[in-house]
């Protein structure tokens, strides 16, 4: 249920809204917004007479949220929400760019990859240092000593982390080094994981599951929310559909969806959806076009001995020159890079 508060609404009022909901036993979400105060009450009351908080002082409004995934609607939250991690604005004008290896490989390789996102522009390095891979003998990642790594990089570097977690036994390691939580596709429904991430306070950036539906994913961003984290992110990184000329099917479509039904920023992941790096260029901007706001994209200064997804990881130098497409694009649309 939401509930709209008159402009005029006096902090008493709101108080006193409040007590009410909570005394009728609803879990409350403020959201104050450039126009208007909201109020998401959170919880399943049979039969409950919306009329009882109607005629409540300061109340202009009062109306049931239908989609499933209540705090991730824009009928929740009518403002687009902004994440903001140190300088970095996710979800504003501003799209944002993340690069960086699929894998830590070595203090040498994410330091010469760090100095590239710095110099593009680029404001989030990325790198996994726990990999979830198809087979058990594919290389698995540095652990903690690669996190240790990346953070030193960023830091010389001046750029924002992010990371995959796995698993719940891996948030506590994870947050001492790394400014953003990723959930990969294969981890998009493990419910007890979502569940711990809400307890953090961290922005955590949901990938697509392999063959979500957009309402499936979005539910799986309402764990999230629901527990106490409002700093959540999406992540289009493809589906699997019975295409195999690419690695995914990149879904442009779901970004425009999710953005009129959801507040949460949308970050587009390119390299990902096609698996192939000379498909990675135009998929970029075709999502910058669509309105992402911010993409996700693998480089890798030697990418024939990268340990993990070469194929689609670009060359330092021909990220570089993306970036400058990128730019024209974003200002056609009247946004900026």
């Amino acid at each position: 249920m939401v509930v709209i508060l008159e402009n005029s609404a006096t902090k008493e009022q709101i108080e006193n809204v409040i007590k009410h909901l909570e005394d009728y036993g609803f879990q409350i979400h403020k959201s104050t917004g450039v126009q208007r105060t909201v109020i998401g009450a959170i919880g399943v009351q049979p039969g409950f007479d919306t009329r009882k908080v109607k005629i409540l002082d300061g109340v202009a409004d009062v109306y049931r949220v239908t989609a499933p995934f209540k705090q991730a609607s824009r009928s929740f939250k009518e403002d687009k929400t902004v994440i903001k991690v140190k300088d970095v604005e996710i979800g504003g004008d501003e799209i944002v760019l993340i690069a960086g290896p699929c894998s830590i490989e070595s203090e040498e390789q994410m330091f010469k990859l760090a100095e590239v996102v710095s110099k593009s522009g680029s404001k989030i390095l990325r790198g996994g240092a726990f990999k979830p891979r198809t087979s058990p003998y594919s290389f698995q990642g540095m652990g903690e000593e690669g996190l240790v790594i990346m953070r030193d990089a960023a830091e010389k570097n001046n750029l924002v982390t992010i990371t995959e977690v796995m698993q719940i036994g891996e948030i506590d390691v994870i947050e001492k080094y790394i400014d953003i939580f990723q959930v990969g596709a294969r981890n998009m429904q493990n419910f007890a994981l979502l569940k711990e991430l809400g307890k953090t306070q961290k922005p955590v950036m949901l990938k697509r599951g392999l063959a979500a539906t957009i309402e499936e994913w979005l539910m799986s961003a309402e764990y999230i929310l629901a527990n106490g984290n409002p700093n959540v992110m999406l992540c289009e990184r493809g589906i699997r559909t019975f295409e195999t000329y690419t690695r995914n099917t990149f879904d442009l479509s779901a970004i425009p969806i999710v953005q009129k039904i959801s507040h949460l920023p949308v970050i587009a992941d390119p390299s990902h959806a096609t698996g192939y790096r000379d498909q990675v260029p135009p998929m970029a901007r075709a999502a910058v076009a669509a309105g992402a706001d911010g993409l996700m994209i693998e480089i890798h200064h030697d990418p024939e001995n990268a340990l993990s997804d070469g194929p689609q990881a670009l060359l330092p130098e021909v990220y570089l020159e993306l970036i400058n497409e990128l730019k024209l694009i974003a200002k056609a649309i009247h946004r900026e890079i």
